[in-house]
């Protein structure tokens, strides 16, 4: 395998509730290598997007608190960086695309000026230059009029054409890790798939790793080289994908399999 380009290493986040103070995530550790797929996987509430969350430096501030020996993006350690500092490194190093486009948009602007903001942001492109860029981004997605979608508001798009949106707007600068969370939770059957081929394909041909965050083992099947179990906040078992379908060592693992399989019978 490569040499790791994010490297987490005893990451646990609280959340208060009140008076108390609940451990959502518990001490959790991996590896992502450049190029990799990885899913994390698990059923909801287990912690996959408060993991996510805290990875991005996206944590409520106030009820949540984060605890890690370290976050390590190539020779970052994103646990120890400040919040201006965090927000250079999203979008340009670390991306995310999230399961909602509809709420991951703003309503109000265009979708252009959304999609060629990280162009002019992080790579100090003029308006024309971003605007290229943007509808080159949108041409590798196989959208076939790049022009008419930016100028569309979010919701005059399907919800196919949205996640694709957010996922030319993640992969605009090319970064070194993208996290999707659930990418394609709220979308059909085929455009799910579509979705998630583009997802891959656009992080192969930029040697970006994706950490792929999601409750449906037949995506982890077909998309990912690795996964890691996420149980009530742990990591319970981590394996290649071929092994943990054919050699699950842990009994949620094997609860997991058998009732996707179960449903797929």
């Amino acid at each position: 395998m490569s040499a790791a380009v994010l490297s987490v290493r005893k990451l646990s986040v609280f959340l208060r509730d009140g008076r108390a103070e609940h451990k959502v995530v518990d001490g959790v550790s991996f590896d992502l290598a450049a190029g990799e797929v990885l899913a994390l996987v698990g059923e909801s509430g287990c912690g996959k997007s408060k993991t996510a969350e805290a990875i991005m430096g996206l944590l409520p501030v106030g009820p949540a608190r984060l605890e890690a020996d370290e976050i390590r993006l190539g020779d970052v350690d994103l646990a120890r960086l400040g919040a201006e500092a965090m927000r250079r490194v999203r979008g340009r190093d670390l991306s995310m695309v999230f399961q909602e486009p509809m709420t991951a948009l703003d309503p109000v602007f265009r979708v252009g000026s959304q999609l060629t903001a990280p162009f002019r942001r992080h790579q100090g492109q003029s308006r024309r230059e971003a605007s290229n860029s943007a509808k080159a981004m949108l041409r590798r997605l196989g959208m076939p009029d790049p022009d008419r979608v930016m100028r569309r508001y979010p919701h005059e798009l399907s919800g196919g054409m949205r996640q694709r949106v957010l996922l030319a707007m993640a992969m605009a600068c090319r970064p070194q890790v993208l996290i999707a969370d659930e990418p394609t939770t709220a979308l059909d059957v085929t455009t799910q798939a579509q979705v998630l081929e583009d997802l891959v394909r656009l992080g192969q041909e930029a040697g970006t790793a994706v950490l792929l965050i999601t409750h449906d083992l037949g995506v982890v099947a077909h998309y990912a080289d690795r996964a890691l179990v996420m149980q009530r906040g742990r990591i319970v078992e981590e394996a290649g994908v071929g092994d943990l379908f054919q050699a699950p060592t842990h009994d949620y693992s094997r609860a997991l399999i058998a009732a996707a399989r179960g449903l797929s019978g």
